[in-house]
């Protein structure tokens, strides 16, 4: 087996990271990205390549201070199951640690996948301070509005599972 790397993403990538989103895209399973968002995010993501393809791609995206939202975690079909997605996710959770991050959330399907790897499906409760809650409020970012659990994304039509991880302290963000 060829040796998989994962790396920081390139402008180079950009085009690769679209290409694994558009089937899932079109299967309805993610919402679509246009290429300028992909290029303004592109240093959020870390690709995994194999022999000079990329298979696999995640975002880590800082929400506050010491939250963070792993996104779009893409791999390539015929990559399913090698390891890769797990090995991304351990390089999103190095760098949230770098940037001093404490918890991680995602919005996912893949419940299991996410379990197995420390997140855990969070309730209805709100997991910021009041303070925070009333400053997240202010973004823009879909991801934080789901975040927040926000009725304007609601119901949420996808069907996908709110999940946090504790990666450090354990106090409110």
């Amino acid at each position: 087996m060829s040796e998989i790397v994962v790396r920081p993403a390139r402008t180079d990538d950009v085009r690769a990271i679209h290409s694994l989103l558009e089937p899932l895209v079109d299967r309805k399973i993610l919402l679509g990205k246009e290429m300028v968002a992909l290029y303004e995010a592109v240093q959020e993501f870390m690709v995994a390549e194999v022999d000079g393809q990329i298979v696999g791609c995640g975002a880590l995206h800082v929400m506050w201070r010491s939250l963070g939202e792993v996104r779009t975690l893409l791999i390539r079909e015929d990559w399913l199951r090698h390891g890769i997605g797990g090995r991304i996710v351990d390089a999103l959770e190095e760098k949230a640690r770098a940037l001093g991050l404490r918890r991680l959330f995602c919005l996912t399907f893949e419940v299991e996948f996410f379990s197995r790897h420390g997140f855990e499906p969070i309730d209805e409760k709100q997991v910021v301070s009041d303070e925070v809650y009333a400053q997240l409020l202010r973004s823009p970012d879909a991801g934080v509005a789901e975040f927040l659990d926000l009725a304007h994304v609601k119901p949420n039509t996808l069907g996908n599972t709110r999940m946090l991880k504790q990666l450090g302290h354990t106090g409110r963000a």
